[in-house]
């Protein structure tokens, strides 16, 4: 089915207009709390990542995090400068770069566990339970198309 023509479609009411608009939302409520720490809404993923250890190479946590490994470079190199992760080479192959939270990383990883979903209650704070799983529910299914 589609819902969009060349003559119905006006970009603030399409669907992707408002998933960016809600995520930027988001961005802004995360980046708010989590500005004590120096780190953005961005690196969230790449530190719960290897908190919960999803992922340690930084090719796969592009691909997992769905982003190109050019902004996951940067991203790394700003973690590595605040002294959040540290990168070291596989010990078998030279190729492949490991990634390690530091001790402050760790840190910063569980006050995001504990920040994050304040933030993100705040904005859901209107929604049923049912709304919630449906939302849910429907988000998922875009994603996998």
């Amino acid at each position: 089915m589609s819902f969009y023509t060349r003559d119905n479609y006006r970009q603030a009411e399409s669907v992707g207009f408002v998933l960016n608009k809600a995520r930027n939302v988001l961005i802004g409520d995360l980046d708010a709390a989590l500005k004590e720490l120096q780190i953005k809404a961005q690196h969230i993923g790449i530190l719960m990542s290897l908190l919960r250890g999803t992922e340690s190479r930084p090719a796969g946590l592009a691909r997992y995090l769905g982003m190109d490994t050019g902004l996951m470079t940067r991203m790394l190199d700003r973690l590595e400068a605040l002294g959040l992760l540290v990168r070291s080479r596989d010990t078998v192959d030279r190729r492949v770069v490991n990634l390690q939270l530091t001790a402050a990383g760790r840190e910063a990883a569980l006050r995001i566990t504990e920040v994050a979903p304040h933030v993100l209650n705040a904005r859901l704070r209107s929604f049923s339970k049912a709304e919630f799983d449906e939302l849910h529910r429907l988000l998922n299914k875009l994603i996998s198309g």
